[in-house]
């Protein structure tokens, strides 16, 4: 699997659903403030974190922000009672400002300035009355909620890797043997079990290129199905090997962020689309959909990691569970069939289904975002 490109600045992530969804704004930032006439302006600072917000109400509006400090800055609008977000804005940096689209019920509200090197800030409570229905909004994802998760994925990576390091010592052992008819039956489970660890968003660093990049199974694909010689293919093979047992190695200084593990859910099945479903990574075994069924699993994985976060947050999580279902339906029912030989309908039926699971999965990335609460 390839490392995937990080998110642009730009995207936005945005969660439409109930009560508990939660909208992430990536803004424009202006140079500074509003012109005269314009709404008025909510500080950000350590000393005057929302002050100024004087015209809320209920329903939907758009609150200026601009950021009178010295450090750049996130902020929040945060309901006082329930600590949920209902809105956020990310890099705001000095004298500059940009706008919070938020849609609020009746209740309390405050904003919550998160400034670099400082802790968190949350600015005066401001009591809005009225009929207006509130817009998405869910409780903070903390370090503390995804420590544990962190760990646990942690776990199930070694574990994972431990079985992969096994299959991968078969492989060369085929290899050196010259049995290349038992190292093509070998190299497709070995293939599966490194794909199905969810190596997205340079979860193994240097390692996800030599294993199944440039280097490793890929050209070991090449070679197995178009006659190679086992001569020329036992250094493939060993390095191959050695890099899984590597990988082992390093994986106790390996660190995952936080954040990191609701991006990859993500990010896993985008790697899929973009190399699996279109066959670009096939070197002659014809087993992308084998591949992408194992790069499901990998999000599956995640998202059983993540359920204790996401099932009192997102209201979605059952449609992520049935397009999950649906993209494993299709997946299951084409595997050893070559991308090039699906007909128009299966391609199309298989491009959709996980287009549909990765828009439900970028609202998984959204919510799993660690935030820092007043």
């Amino acid at each position: 699997m390839r490392t995937p490109r990080p998110l642009p600045a730009a995207v936005s992530l945005v969660v439409v659903g109930a009560v508990v969804a939660l909208a992430i704004w990536r803004p424009w930032h202006s140079s500074s403030a509003d012109a005269a006439g314009g709404p008025s302006e909510v500080a950000v600072s350590r000393s005057a974190c929302g002050q100024g917000w004087t015209d809320a109400k209920t329903g939907r509006q758009t609150i200026t922000l601009h950021n009178t400090g010295d450090a750049a800055a996130e902020v929040d609008l945060v309901d006082v009672d329930s600590n949920k977000v209902y809105g956020e804005v990310e890099g705001l940096g000095p004298n500059t400002s940009a706008p919070m689209d938020v849609q609020l019920g009746a209740g309390r509200y405050a904003i919550r300035c998160l400034i670099e090197d400082t802790d968190a800030i949350t600015g005066p409570t401001v009591s809005v009355a009225g009929d207006g229905k509130a817009g998405p909004a869910a409780v903070a994802v903390t370090k503390n909620d995804m420590l544990p998760l962190v760990k646990q994925y942690q776990a199930a990576v070694a574990t994972g890797v431990a079985g992969l390091a096994v299959k991968t010592d078969k492989l060369r052992a085929d290899v050196d043997a010259g049995n290349l008819v038992a190292a093509r039956a070998d190299w497709l489970p070995a293939h599966m079990a490194y794909n199905s660890l969810g190596a997205a968003y340079d979860a193994f660093g240097d390692f996800a290129d030599k294993i199944d990049g440039s280097g490793g199974f890929h050209p070991l694909e090449k070679g197995l199905w178009h006659n190679a010689s086992a001569a020329s293919l036992k250094p493939i093979a060993g390095q191959l090997a050695a890099d899984v047992h590597g990988l082992q190695k390093d994986l106790p200084n390996e660190q995952v962020d936080p954040n990191d593990l609701g991006l990859r859910a993500h990010e896993i099945m985008e790697n899929a689309l973009q190399f699996e479903l279109t066959g670009e990574n096939d070197q002659g075994s014809g087993t992308s959909l084998n591949t992408a069924l194992a790069n499901l699993n990998g999000t599956a994985n995640v998202l059983a990691i993540l359920d204790p976060v996401l099932k009192p947050r997102d209201p979605e999580l059952p449609q992520v569970q049935q397009w999950e279902a649906r993209v494993r339906a299709l997946l299951t029912a084409h595997q050893n069939t070559p991308v090039a030989q699906l007909d128009q309908k299966t391609r199309e039926q298989l491009n959709g289904a996980v287009g549909e699971l990765l828009e439900k999965l970028a609202n998984v990335a959204a919510i799993c975002e660690v935030r820092r609460a007043g």
